[in-house]
């Protein structure tokens, strides 16, 4: 791996990051340490130059070059002492240069020693300063010298590389161990993750490839487990889908010999129309419109296996022979059981609709509600009502059953999954919802609980660029086209 590919990873910007803090942290210790180190120096100096006045003041009759030597010894030029409230040049010599500064070492601030180290250490000029500080041992009030700062500069740059090299090799040190801590502890499950998400994507009907979380850091754990209930949803939404589109094969397939059935019996049917059977002339219509419905929804069948539901042929429809239509066909269904039907439906509604899709649409809410009803066994009514504005017309179907299962008001509207009753698939509730959308409109559940269930079916008005606005009619008037 290239050191530019390296350093854009995370262990390596991680890596540069902790040298980068580590050595901050360090340059914040550097500057005390070497202000703590001037100090030091300093007060070395005013110790070295005490001994040597205490010399001086021991045997007054030293001459001029021990005492060269012990102002050299000293690393000073000249050494004051205060005793006895009386100020003293104990040992002097030359000064080559004005004194520069004055520093008082007996009540200096932190700050004002770091401030006075780092003036001294960039500084490169040489001077002559003036030191003050309490003389050891009590030895007298106080203690001036005046020395040159070349030997001190020298001294703290020699201090602050040391500190520096150490400081760098601890950097350095600690960011390598830091390196391989988060590369066991981050970086290895990220990849390990990253690892599973690319195996998984490689074939996600394969539930083997979904990751096991196994993180212990809490945080990947919990994406763990997220990115684990994400491809379990996804390998069974993949799973279903592979069903539904070999189902939709098998349903085409019979459709499609089951239309050349019902196109035969449709023949058949014609002849019943010339019966002189008063009865049979009564059902021979109604059984002729059921063949032929039947013999649509094959077709529609086929057309769904190659796309999806065909855009509606809308037209207008009076609405209450259409509902009329649908509830005699469900009282043939009901028998003997208690069960009442109840239309409210203005006789002069004409909505525009396709006649066979909305047929579809009503005929799986009121089977639904029939047969929710007739599972509980007892009494029920169902209701349908009809109503419109100046936007939209709305038909509502209420039925006084049990109310939709929970799974089924979790899934509504999702094909085999949202099932009203057991053994119930969900496709009549997805169907319709599908049918009312290509309307322009939208199918809603207003209220379902133990009172009962109520669906309404809203179709606008107007013409909308998303369902009904593809209609094959371009009647505006749904009066029109009756």
């Amino acid at each position: 791996m290239s050191l530019s590919r390296f350093i854009n990873t995370l262990s390596g910007r991680f890596l540069i990051l902790t040298v980068i803090f580590v050595m901050a942290a360090e340059i914040m210790i550097f500057m005390p340490s070497v202000a703590r180190f001037r100090e030091d120096f300093l007060l070395s100096r005013l110790e070295r130059a005490q001994i040597a006045s205490l010399a001086l003041l021991a045997n007054d009759s030293l001459d001029m070059d021990l005492e060269d030597e012990l102002l050299e010894n000293a690393g000073v030029y000249n050494v004051v002492l205060r005793r006895n409230e009386i100020r003293q040049l104990v040992l002097s010599s030359p000064i080559p240069d004005q004194i520069h500064a004055t520093y008082d070492l007996r009540e200096a601030t932190g700050f004002e020693l770091i401030r006075d180290a780092m003036v001294t250490l960039f500084d490169p000029e040489e001077r002559v300063i003036r030191v003050i500080g309490d003389p050891v041992k009590q030895a007298g009030l106080l203690i001036e010298v005046t020395l040159p700062t070349a030997p001190l500069r020298v001294a703290m740059l020699d201090y602050g590389f040391r500190i520096l090299l150490l400081s760098a090799v601890i950097s350095f040190i600690t960011a390598f161990f830091l390196f391989l801590a988060v590369r066991a502890l981050l970086v290895r499950p990220i990849k390990r993750v990253v690892g599973a998400m690319t195996s998984y994507t490689q074939a996600p009907e394969d539930a083997r490839r979904i990751i096991e979380p196994s993180a212990k850091v809490p945080e990947l754990r919990e994406a763990e487990i997220a990115l684990q209930a994400m491809e379990t949803e996804l390998t069974a939404s993949l799973r279903q889908k592979e069903r539904l589109a070999q189902l939709g094969g098998a349903v085409a397939k019979v459709s499609h010999d089951l239309r050349n059935i019902l196109t035969t019996a449709q023949l058949f049917t014609d002849r019943l129309e010339m019966s002189d059977d008063p009865a049979v002339t009564r059902s021979a219509p109604k059984l002729v419109n059921s063949i032929q419905r039947a013999v649509n929804l094959c077709e529609t069948t086929l057309a769904f296996g190659k796309a999806e539901e065909p855009a509606p042929t809308l037209t207008g429809v009076r609405l209450a022979e259409l509902v009329s239509e649908v509830i005699e066909g469900e009282r043939l269904s009901i028998g003997d059981f208690d069960l009442s039907f109840s239309e409210d439906i203005p006789a002069t509604m004409v909505v525009r609709a396709d006649p066979e899709q909305m047929h579809r649409v009503l005929s799986n809410l009121v089977r639904n509600a029939r047969q929710a009803i007739m599972a509980t066994g007892k009494p029920g009514e169902i209701s349908v009502a009809g109503r419109e504005d100046e936007d939209e017309w709305v038909i509502s179907v209420t039925d006084t059953g049990p109310g939709l299962p929970p799974k089924a008001r979790e899934y509504l509207f999702q094909p085999f999954q949202g099932g009203t009753r057991k053994g119930g698939f969900g496709l009549g509730l997805a169907i319709s919802a599908e049918l009312s959308k290509g309307h322009g409109g939208r199918l809603v559940l207003e209220r379902s609980d133990e009172q009962g269930t109520a669906f309404a079916i809203h179709l606008p008005k107007g013409f909308s660029h998303q369902g009904a606005g593809e209609a094959s009619t371009k009647e505006s008037d749904p009066q029109a086209a009756i």
